[in-house]
């Protein structure tokens, strides 16, 4: 089936599957959030343990889609994952060491003989929760507005240097906190991921106080993200975007491209728009009606907005990963993907991707049966983190 799909056809799909992918990690990245308010809403050690328990059945189902999304843009647009994942080396570096940390605080912070503390390691939940979110936004940012890099196939045929893609900083990714187009989706980022963390503590954690203090915070999270994120989809709106010719391939500044984009895609238009309702709705449900149920408004409202933000940073003859340096080295999906072979084949793969989210879906309702309290955790059938 698959295989008498044109490559365009096929390079489009792969588009839309790194989109749905991206969406999904950044919703489940309430865990990084909510890692960020365990001694705003925890007070007390009981309160703080029965967080971050209630994050732990979880932070694997964000790891492991961060992964799936690295593995399918390498597998997919090669081109892209050699350049960023090569060329942008300490961003990565950070964004991977906080994702260790991590997994070794969930892992030893209540293990016996713990000589370093739980405060230790629930420091480095911070960090990650801080780092990963502030890291990957910003990253994301530099889909819109370029990195300098250059790509030149020729240099294969160098035998001492033979390195398609070469950053032409010396900062190696850092260069994008520069931007302030940047850093505002990266605070964006941030600031949702604590938005959502807050709406999944107080929905899956059976504790008076830490929802109070969940109001409180609300407000002190939700006025920041609509301040950063408005500013991020403003100034989105009115800039320059990167363009490509489909005939010959040739990039050029086009005002008001992503405006464009989403008048000329006006389901993705759509879809974005009901993403921000919902995600507002589902913060308006927590603060005026007390709801515990705002997490799958707001949930479901990010990946619609998410999604649509990636649809129009790579469809539409738009280049995704734009290059500041000589605009004729950006990349599109055009040119940067794997083969007709390699794409149909993994189209295949694809199939399952239902599966996987209907898997997803009965581990989290198996898990969130009910809500974690107190008691549960002196239940010695219960693993505690």
């Amino acid at each position: 089936m698959f295989e008498t799909f044109t490559i365009l056809t096929l390079q489009q799909y792969w588009w839309i599957i790194i989109s749905i992918l991206a969406s999904l990690l950044v919703f489940l990245m309430f865990v990084q959030g909510g890692q960020t308010l365990i001694y705003t809403l925890g007070k007390t050690d009981t309160e703080r343990t029965l967080i971050v328990n209630t994050l732990g059945r979880k932070w694997e189902l964000t790891f492991t889609t961060l992964v799936t999304f690295g593995g399918a843009f390498f597998a997919s647009f090669p081109l892209f994952y050699s350049t960023s994942f090569g060329g942008a080396y300490w961003v990565w570096m950070a964004i991977l060491f906080a994702f260790i940390i991590q997994a070794i605080s969930y892992e030893y912070r209540s293990k016996p003989n713990n000589f370093l503390g739980k405060r230790t390691f629930e420091v480095f939940l911070f960090l990650n929760g801080a780092l990963a979110t502030i890291l990957i936004g910003t990253a994301v940012g530099t889909f819109f507005n370029g990195s300098m890099f250059s790509v030149d196939k020729l240099n294969l045929t160098h035998i001492y240097d033979s390195a398609i893609s070469r950053w032409e900083t010396p900062f190696l990714g850092l260069e994008a906190v520069l931007n302030p187009h940047n850093v505002a989706l990266g605070l964006s980022v941030f600031f949702l991921s604590r938005i959502l963390g807050i709406l999944y503590i107080v929905n899956s954690v059976k504790d008076e106080n830490i929802f109070s203090r969940g109001i409180k915070q609300m407000y002190y999270n939700a006025i920041p993200f609509l301040i950063f994120f408005l500013y991020f989809v403003i100034a989105l709106l009115f800039k320059e975007g990167f363009a490509y010719s489909p005939g010959t391939g040739e990039v050029f500044m086009e005002p008001y491209k992503y405006l464009h984009n989403f008048l000329q895609m006006p389901l993705v238009l759509l879809m974005f728009l009901a993403g921000v309702v919902l995600v507002l709705a589902g913060i308006a449900m927590f603060l005026f009606k007390k709801s515990n149920k705002g997490i799958w408004y707001s949930g479901a409202g990010t990946i619609f907005a998410v999604l649509s933000l990636f649809l129009i940073a790579g469809l539409n003859n738009t280049a995704f990963y734009p290059s500041t340096f000589n605009l004729q080295h950006s990349l599109t999906i055009e040119n940067s993907s794997s083969s007709h072979y390699t794409l149909s084949a993994m189209s295949y793969v694809s199939l399952f991707v239902p599966v996987v989210i209907a898997y997803i879906y009965w581990v989290w309702k198996s898990i969130n049966n009910k809500p974690i309290e107190a008691s549960d955790l002196d239940d010695n059938q219960t693993h505690v983190y």
